[in-house]
């Protein structure tokens, strides 16, 4: 088959992947976001999205997207460098016009693929996987992401690993996003530099999604954690002060 055979296949199967990963990711960020607003919004979707036939479903296809993309992704990186052979040593100056991403791109790979592990870890593992063997016991509960995200980023070395994560990823899509319009024929010599430009804008605001997330948990200051009357929510239950009415003493004292 074409696609395995030939290198032209290999990139148009990573172009294919990559940009499906990519709408993958703009759903989970904009899911993400709903987190910096509304604890009990966020708790709706991650009940939505739990152990459900057609999340599960979802899951594997993803699962089976991210396994290709990578496994394609270290073909290529080994079958460039096998035909380079001895020469790409004798390489001392960077090439012309030649990104920095693209010359680490396996390294960034590996960032992001270790990333993807501990993220599956925090989330995957204690949300769906919890619902799927309910026999094991977890706190906080599987359907409670945004107890998940509080606990998660609480944690000064996961809010380090997740910013160096998420810098990895910008770095590998944009110039994977171009590198994939590209590759698919959609970039002629009038659009290239306008597909450049798109990518770079619309992966910035991507991460950034992710970055708010990150850093509003981490200081407290996301507004899902106040209650309107300027006193923190300690309780993390449910929607700003509607978590008052399940607390005994009252997360603002109303």
């Amino acid at each position: 088959m074409w696609l395995c055979n030939s290198s032209i296949g290999r990139k148009v199967v990573m172009s294919v992947t990559g940009m499906a990963l990519i709408l993958f990711l703009t759903f989970h960020g904009c899911m993400n976001v709903v987190a910096l607003f509304s604890a009990k919004g966020y708790n709706m979707i991650c009940e939505f999205l739990g152990a459900n036939w057609y999340a599960v479903v979802a899951t594997i296809g993803l699962a089976a997207l991210a396994l290709i993309h990578i496994v394609f992704a270290f073909w290529l990186t080994f079958q460039n460098r096998k035909a380079r052979g001895n020469n790409r040593y004798e390489v001392t100056e960077k090439p012309a016009k030649v990104e920095w991403a693209s010359q680490n791109m396996l390294v960034l790979g590996i960032i992001i693929l270790l990333g993807l592990l501990l993220h599956m870890f925090n989330f995957w593992y204690n949300m769906m996987f919890a619902e799927l063997f309910p026999s094991i016991h977890y706190d906080p509960a599987p359907a409670d992401g945004f107890g998940k995200i509080v606990n998660t980023f609480s944690n000064p070395v996961y809010v380090v690993l997740y910013i160096i994560w998420i810098i990895a990823l910008w770095f590998h899509l944009v110039h994977g996003f171009w590198s994939a319009i590209q590759t698919i024929g959609w970039s002629g010599h009038i659009w290239f530099n306008r597909w450049r430009i798109i990518g770079i804008i619309y992966v910035t605001l991507l991460m950034l999604m992710f970055l708010a997330v990150i850093i509003g948990f981490a200081t407290g200051l996301a507004p899902s954690l106040t209650c309107p009357c300027g006193s923190e929510c300690g309780c993390n239950l449910g929607d700003l002060c509607e978590c008052a009415k399940g607390c005994a003493a009252g997360c603002c004292g109303h």
